[in-house]
């Protein structure tokens, strides 16, 4: 019995469940500091626990605004726990362990493959020094943008703009929806190329590495297939669902929200606006109206993307786009009467099908019974009709899919409230990865097959 606990806390999903406890606690202590305050008092510990989960699990709800609550260096540990929570805390020990020339255990190539969504562990070290250089790289170009708009549109001082530059640029790339600006984005949103810059980081950190590593190599230009290589059938779907999630959600923002959150803005702002809300739900939290006043339509599907939330191997969370896309493709073998999922001439596995219906049921479940338990801990503020339970329902989803878009609410919880959405954003975050490997590192054969019998669907 020793035995078996022993391999059960060392296999890799509590590896990962421990690699973002640590650094959460960790932030929580630095947070409650009177350093980390402008007004040089002890933060209480659950302000501090909230703020350090939605840090490292790259949510971006708060329920304090860190650019006026926090001091610098508050502000750096947030910095420091999203940028961790956004590459990964397991990618970054690897590649320590890397450049100091240390073997990876069986173990750990394991853990770092599945959750960068690659297969083959002799390719992890070279994929994880492309990851860690594109991550940075990526992150400097749009903090450079940035700070030059900051510069040259508003005004900022060079030293400042420096400073809230290479914070929005790792807080849109690692998908964490943290701003220093007290209302998000909305003070900016008439500033096309900041907005623009912004969702590009959003999505370039939401595809995944694997997708970034493979069209790193792909060579378009060549008629030869043989020399221009070939995209696999993970990142074909990664882009079919970017693109379509993205161009379905700018149309509904746009039609919805047209004369309402969008109406003092130009026409080409508007459409600026509305493509960013698109992008913001995949998972980064953003956003350049208030929630708040949006259509109830608009928030409904605003949770259906921040459910879906980004790509495998990224910095978003949700229960991922490959995972929408298997399960519609299944439903569409089942409907036409194929036994087999197919798509782009390649047949998907078993094993992939089970994984993705895992992570759905996981998020639901997971989500359901939040939500229920919200609805116990809030009911006074219900009944005295402080918010709604559709603000409540909007809240979890955000939180199960690191999102961090609000509808305000959340300084309002009670600590129940408020423990149970830290609870919703650490499962989103390591939950549908722990789910995958508990599923597919599994292979125990069975020794006794029971009769069939069938039941009645639907």
């Amino acid at each position: 019995m020793g035995i078996n606990n022993q391999e059960k806390t060392k296999a890799p999903q509590w590896f990962i469940i421990k690699a973002m406890a640590v650094p959460i606690i960790l932030g929580t202590l630095l947070l409650m500091v009177p350093l980390a305050s402008r007004s040089g008092q002890w933060t209480d510990p659950l302000t501090a626990l909230f703020m350090a989960t939605s840090a490292m699990c790259v949510t971006g709800h708060t329920i304090v605004d860190p650019g006026i609550y926090f001091s610098l260096f508050g502000q750096l540990v947030l910095l420091g726990l999203f940028q961790l929570g956004g590459l990964g805390f397991m990618t970054l020990a690897t590649v320590c362990l890397v450049l100091l020339g240390r073997r990876l255990s069986i173990q750990s190539e394991l853990t770092l493959t599945a959750s960068l969504g690659g297969e083959e562990a002799n390719q992890l070290k070279r994929l994880l020094y492309r990851t860690i250089v594109f991550a940075f790289v990526a992150e400097g170009v749009g903090a450079l943008v940035l700070m030059i708009r900051l510069i040259m549109g508003h005004g900022v001082t060079a030293g400042r703009a420096f400073y809230q530059g290479i914070f929005h640029a790792v807080s849109a790339f690692c998908n964490a929806g943290f701003s220093l600006f007290p209302d998000s984005l909305i003070a900016v949103r008439d500033d096309k190329l900041f907005i623009l810059t912004m969702g590009a980081l959003i999505i370039i950190g939401g595809l995944g590495f694997l997708v970034i590593n493979e069209f790193s190599v792909f060579k378009f230009w060549r008629e030869n297939r043989l020399t221009r290589g070939r995209l696999s059938l993970h990142t074909k779907i990664v882009v079919l669902a970017t693109v379509v999630l993205i161009m379905a959600g700018w149309l509904v923002f746009a039609l919805l929200e047209w004369d309402k959150t969008l109406a003092p803005l130009h026409v080409a702002d508007k459409l600026n606006c509305a493509l960013f809300q698109s992008i913001t739900p995949r998972t980064a939290g953003f956003n350049v109206v208030d929630m708040a006043q949006t259509h109830a339509a608009t928030r409904f599907v605003t949770m259906l993307l921040m459910f879906i939330g980004g790509s495998p191997g990224s910095a978003a969370g949700g229960i991922k786009t490959t995972t929408v896309m298997v399960l519609l493709f299944t439903m569409l073998a089942i409907i036409r009467g194929k036994r087999e999922t197919i798509f782009k001439g390649r047949t998907i596995s078993v094993r992939v099908v089970e994984e993705a219906l895992s992570v759905f049921l996981l998020g639901i479940v997971v989500v359901g019974g939040l939500y229920g338990l919200l609805l116990v801990s809030e009911e006074s503020a219900l009944v005295a009709a402080q918010f709604t339970p559709e603000a409540l329902l909007f809240e979890t989803i955000s939180a199960f899919g690191t999102v961090g878009l609000s509808t305000g609410i959340l300084p309002g919880l009670t600590v129940m409230g408020k423990l149970l959405i830290i609870l919703g954003m650490f499962i989103g975050r390591v939950g549908p990865l722990t789910m995958v490997l508990v599923v597919g590192l599994k292979d125990t054969r069975q020794l006794v097959r029971f009769p069939e019998e069938d039941v009645n669907i639907g």
